[in-house]
């Protein structure tokens, strides 16, 4: 079984790339020049520094074995190794897409993710 990231994406960008077939980035994902994903730990933290407060957010789930050599785990500042992909995502590898709501107290609610 191959790995599975996780993109973290407004719905309306994310509803755009459906149409268009493929997802090219967010803004961030522009100006660094490559699509950032999160590893299952990873996650919930990126949530919390990246998407603080947000709603209307999507979880997509990416399996990691279908995107090739242009997929690299890079370092961070903190030293975490996260996926970043230097391509187009294809909406083929796209496992699922759950809601990311944001709960009563500020902290997105995750839904029941899988290894």
């Amino acid at each position: 079984m191959h790995a599975t990231i996780y993109k973290i994406a407004p719905a309306t960008l994310w509803r755009e790339a459906e149409t268009k077939g493929v997802f090219e980035g967010a803004p961030i994902d522009h100006a660094d020049g490559f699509i950032h994903f999160s590893t299952r730990d990873q996650a919930i933290e990126t949530a919390r520094r990246h998407f603080a407060g947000q709603s209307d957010l999507l979880l997509v789930a990416i399996d990691a074995g279908q995107l090739g050599e242009k997929l690299v785990f890079e370092p961070s500042r903190g030293g975490d190794l996260f996926p970043h992909l230097y391509a187009p995502l294809p909406l083929s590898a796209v496992k699922w897409v759950k809601d990311l709501p944001l709960g009563d107290g500020g902290e997105h609610r995750f839904p029941d993710m899988e290894p």
